[in-house]
């Protein structure tokens, strides 16, 4: 059975990579993950939003893909030795911090795709996606670390699990297994789609057998990141069932 947070929304999925930076954003100092690139994203019409989280040193959960802030602002600390309080001053001129609770009250109408980047957040999201399980999927690169988020939200009292895709040791097997025709059934138990760029280290994710593999279990292909529209297009004829990119603007006029 496809999972509500698939239902009722356009196909091919398109998913705001970290928002929307758009150029007039980009101009006034905007920066991905924030409140700003989130509206942009959905003035643009992008139904889901693809962020990730971390914890503060005061142990919010708050959107941040780095675990430094150095990229952004050439600080090196990491995002769990800032406190949230700092942390939002640091981004009050950007677009505005959020915290995964914010971003689902102040976004009702959209769909998020979370990424946990650390253990530390894993149980604290539980009491925090129990009321929202229909409209979020959780993913992590570690298996294990999206088991423990999606069983915290069950813990919390939660109707039903959120959607979730495979990490890298799921998808891993789908790949193997596809390849060489078994069955991925058992790797694939409780994964609602997996989510995978379509050449990593010069070989190739994304396969036609792949996605095969995927689709007769039920399970949606999506691709990242995405950012070229003849690309978009070409790899939703291919059979993916969604995009993950930069520009969800560029998407949504592409597919809509």
């Amino acid at each position: 059975m496809t999972h509500p947070y698939f239902a009722k929304t356009s196909h091919p999925r398109v998913l705001a990579h970290r928002g929307l930076l758009t150029a007039a954003g980009e101009d006034s100092g905007v920066w991905e993950n924030t409140a700003a690139a989130f509206a942009a994203a959905h003035a643009a019409g992008a139904e889901y939003i693809e962020t990730d989280c971390r914890v503060t040193r005061d142990g919010e959960v708050v959107l941040f893909h780095d675990e430094t802030l150095s990229r952004l602002t050439g600080d090196d600390r990491a995002i769990a030795d800032v406190p949230s309080r700092e942390l939002r001053a640091l981004f009050a001129d950007h677009g505005g911090l959020l915290s995964v609770a914010e971003a689902l009250d102040l976004f009702p109408a959209t769909r998020f795709n979370i990424d946990v980047k650390v253990e530390a957040a894993a149980a604290p999201l539980g009491p925090v996606l129990a009321p929202y399980t229909e409209r979020v999927l959780v993913t992590s690169f570690s298996d294990r670390r999206r088991r423990t988020a999606v069983g915290a939200v069950l813990a919390a009292g939660a109707v039903m699990r959120p959607a979730t895709s495979a990490g890298s040791s799921g998808i891993a097997a789908l790949r193997a297994l596809s390849s060489a025709r078994l069955s991925p059934a058992r790797s694939l138990r409780g994964i609602d789609a997996v989510q995978i760029p379509e050449r990593r280290r010069g070989i190739r994710v994304l396969t036609p057998a792949l996605i095969r593999a995927a689709h007769r279990h039920g399970i949606e292909v999506h691709v990242w990141t995405v950012n070229d529209a003849d690309d978009m297009r070409r790899l939703v004829a291919s059979g993916v069932d969604g995009i993950v990119t930069d520009r969800a603007d560029t998407a949504v006029g592409v597919f809509r």
